[in-house]
């Protein structure tokens, strides 16, 4: 275990570069020009699902320290299409991003502040030098603590100013949809669509154009009710009749920031919650009373009769759940919450932001969008990937499945043939894939980020998401791409061959401690690609300190690191203290070289006294 103390080491902040910047009105912002303010710099890119939560600790940091507080989103994009500007452009709107964005498509910045991992803050203190480094999520207390010291400190010094930050809000635009995630086809034959960045539902004619009803305020919230509010809703799943009759409600929908599930009675529009705290869950019971178990952002839903149950991708923690509406219960269906592409038993598989589900008999479909896979789950409780190689290649390129590449899927439908459409959302296509023949082709191009589509009279309507409208894109005939393949080519780390240090700096927030009452309150897990990367020290352990031994005669590869921390209040006097989980995955490519250092410090929380 290795520990820093805060704010010893004055490193000063490097400057602001890179391509553009979002939501300052044209200007372009400079560190100097912040003197005398709190700087928290949010490393992110918009396909990371623990990014996405971020964003949602950061927003009540930012209106309670409004005034001294200046939070900039620094963009360093993993896929090709998140370094297209509009792309960013858009994802800064949909995910109500309200503070500076800097475009930073070379990771430019990125390399000046040594970052190794998706999300990354950075707080830099009003005489501009890093004060606190947090990895992952989870750490809007021990920021709370260190803005609340840092205000206390600089006020003390008079080098504290107080007033408004350079953010200026974008002009708001005004359409039916805007961002629609997902839908379905109603029983009376109407289109019902998630409308995600307006928090509602919208009820509309197969034209997908006329607006028959909206359900929901379009205010951010949780309430239920007939004047309902969501918080960025996303898949939709109709019950069988059966079912529906028994509970009461005809849809569930997977309300994704709340992390609820809603139940939607369609005769009278009105909404209950169905499952889920509105905690997100982090550690603890997956199996349970359905209103006592935590969700993590519950991205879609489909109804799997083999399991008697809607099947939850839950992309906040890389697994399957499964909800029963009658018994009101939740359980794990599938997945370990290790991000990665593992086939075989369901609770061993590894997933990576299970974003699209699509059930066909005894097959649960699913696209995972962080590996660019199309999978499989069956009624035996298997995992099989038919298309995807990782969490670092993708592109677009048909032909055989095992070749094929996507990019970030979030869509998967049945076709009435047994084929499969998939909205291949960062590539802008609709792929099929054909179980038949174990093909993959391109029947639609120039989508605007493809996130579902649903069969109305035989024919493909599909959600374009950054369009904000439903289309109709797919012709007769299909058409073979034979595109690039890429690789997330992040700058890689330069390691010495032999013997390596990996140590995980984590610092517990002030007040708190460790928590060992129960056993080992670390824990760290160690793998590689390829496997044979390391010669020694892969494995599971309690220790945040690991000796690992590089092998002979590989020269490249990625350390795939995943480290907690459990922390509880520092306090004898109280009987129940407030314990808080922090988890972290790093993937860092390396490539080994004799001028490289023997040791890898990967921060989670507080600073590296050791570099």
């Amino acid at each position: 275990m290795t520990t820093a103390p805060r704010r010893r080491a004055r490193v000063r902040a490097p400057e602001l570069v890179g391509r553009g910047w979002l939501n300052t009105g044209g200007r372009e912002v400079a560190l100097k020009e912040l003197r005398g303010k709190v700087v928290l710099l949010d490393f992110w890119t918009f396909c990371c699902i623990n990014c996405l939560h971020v964003l949602d600790d950061l927003r009540p940091l930012e209106a309670e320290f409004a005034d001294v507080l200046v939070t900039i989103g620094v963009h360093s994009p993993k896929f090709v299409h998140e370094a297209d500007p509009d792309a960013l452009a858009a994802a800064v709107e949909r995910y109500g991003v309200h503070h500076p964005v800097l475009d930073d498509p070379e990771l430019t910045t990125w390399q000046n502040y040594a970052v190794k991992a998706w999300p990354t803050l950075v707080l830099v203190d009003p005489e501009g030098y890093v004060v606190h480094v947090a990895a992952g999520e989870g750490h809007e207390d021990a920021l709370r603590q260190v803005v609340n010291e840092l205000i206390a400190e600089h006020e003390g010094k008079g080098t504290l100013h107080r007033g408004s930050g350079p953010y200026v809000p974008p002009p708001a635009a005004a359409t039916d949809l805007r961002f629609p995630a997902k839908a379905l086809l109603t029983p009376d034959n109407t289109l019902l669509v998630s409308d995600s960045a307006h928090h509602s539902l919208v009820e509309l004619d197969t034209d997908g154009e006329t607006v028959l009803r909206r359900i929901g305020t379009g205010e951010r919230g949780r309430e239920d009710g007939k004047e309902p509010t969501f918080q960025e809703p996303a898949g939709l799943a109709l019950l069988p009749e059966r079912v529906a009759a028994a509970v009461g409600y005809h849809v569930v929908v997977a309300d994704t920031v709340n992390h609820l599930l809603r139940g939607l009675n369609l005769d009278t529009g009105e909404v209950t919650t169905v499952a889920g705290t509105g905690e997100q869950w982090r550690d603890g019971a997956t199996d349970g009373p359905a209103d006592a178990i935590p969700l993590t952002s519950p991205w879609d839903v489909a109804w799997w009769e083999p399991a008697n149950g809607v099947a939850i991708a839950l992309a906040g923690n890389h697994t399957l759940g499964l909800f029963d509406p009658v018994a009101g219960r939740l359980e794990r269906l599938a997945g370990t919450t290790v991000e990665g592409i593992n086939d075989g038993p369901a609770e061993g598989a590894f997933f990576a932001q299970t974003s699209g589900l699509a059930a066909d008999g005894d097959v649960l479909w699913l696209v995972d969008s962080e590996t660019s896979a199309l999978r499989r789950l069956d009624a035996d409780r298997t995992v099989r990937t038919v298309v995807g190689k990782g969490l670092f290649a993708f592109g677009h390129r048909d032909g055989k499945a095992d070749q094929a590449l996507l990019q970030h899927p979030l869509g998967v439908t049945v076709l009435p043939d047994g084929s499969l459409a998939i909205a291949d959302t960062y590539n802008g296509a609709i792929r099929r894939y054909d179980p038949a023949t174990d093909e993959v082709s391109t029947i639609a191009s120039d989508v605007a980020e493809p996130s579902d589509a649903v069969l109305v009279d035989g024919e493909l309507v599909v959600v374009a998401s950054a369009a904000h409208r439903l289309e109709r894109p797919v012709a007769p005939g299909a058409r073979l791409v034979d595109g690039e393949a890429h690789q997330v080519r992040r700058p890689p780390t330069v390691l010495a061959p032999g013997d390596l240090e990996l140590v995980v700096v984590f610092t517990p927030p002030a007040g708190t401690k460790l928590d060992d009452r129960y056993g080992p309150s670390t824990r760290l897990e160690i793998t590689s690609s390829p496997p044979e990367l390391l010669a020694a020290g892969a494995g599971v352990g309690t220790d945040l300190v690991r000796s690992l031994r590089i092998a002979p005669g590989v020269t490249e590869g990625v350390l795939h690191v995943v480290a907690q921390a459990a922390s509880c209040t520092d306090d004898p006097a109280v009987e129940h203290p407030v314990c808080r989980l922090t988890r972290q995955d790093w993937g860092v490519p390396i490539v080994v070289g004799s001028d490289g250092p023997g040791r890898l410090a990967l921060v989670m929380g507080g600073l590296d006294e050791g570099r």
